[in-house]
């Protein structure tokens, strides 16, 4: 009995739920008989239009949100007026207090099905950050498509951004916890990237690396897949 009345009051306020003050108030009703943070997932998982807490933040007029989309408490996803497109798929999780910007012609497209855990970094400026589908992101990971320019006499915060070129995971890459990525490199689908890592250089598909910076440890074998099971 008492699931069915939580189900009947969450869809009645979930029906109202949206971006508005009202609809973040009918948000948070609709979580309030939920357990909190990764438990809402379900919610998200349920309702096409997903579940966007009442405490997240989201500024831009382009930024294009897939069906079941998950984006927990404290999450930020700040557009510039000179940022590109912002891109979620379809189930793609935001967890708790991570942030995503894009200015300066820059652009963010996260694949299906991928999840971002919680105090991850995403500063898409001057280039893409593109994510691909299925991928798992650790928490306290950064993703950083510029540097500052580095001429001497003149403070930093001065100086021109520069690149290397955008960030691109392919499908089913998994980064540990605290892993940053730089500008200029791509990581091969299905690659594993040890904790604490700094990423500077592109990475094959299937292979374990690690270190600072990144280097390949080995290639992915069946007997990884046997430890899982």
């Amino acid at each position: 009995m008492r699931q069915r009345l939580v189900r009947l009051w969450t869809d009645w306020w979930m029906r109202q739920a949206g971006p508005g003050r009202w609809g973040k108030v009918a948000t948070w009703l609709a979580a309030w008989p939920h357990a909190p943070y990764k438990a809402r997932v379900a919610l998200a998982h349920h309702y096409p239009q997903g579940y966007v807490s009442p405490s997240a933040q989201l500024s831009g007029r382009r930024i294009r949100r897939g069906r079941h989309v998950f984006i927990g408490d404290g999450v930020v996803i700040y557009q510039r007026q000179d940022g590109g497109q912002i891109d979620l798929g379809d189930y793609v999780e935001l967890h708790r207090d991570t942030i995503i910007e894009c200015g300066r012609g820059g652009s963010l497209r996260i694949g299906e099905r991928t999840g971002i855990q919680p105090r991850c970094q995403l500063s898409a400026y001057i280039e893409q950050i593109v994510i691909g589908r299925g991928c798992q992101i650790a928490p306290q990971c950064a993703f950083y498509p510029y540097d500052h320019g580095t001429a001497p006499g003149q403070p930093i915060g001065s100086q021109p951004l520069t690149s290397k070129g955008p960030i691109v995971l392919e499908d089913d890459v998994w980064l540990g916890y605290g892993v940053v990525v730089l500008s200029g490199v791509t990581i091969g689908s299905g690659t594993v990237v040890g904790a604490g890592s700094v990423v500077t250089r592109s990475l094959p598909a299937g292979v374990i690396a690690a270190g600072i910076p990144a280097r390949i440890v080995r290639e992915r074998t069946e007997q990884d897949v046997e430890r899982t099971r």
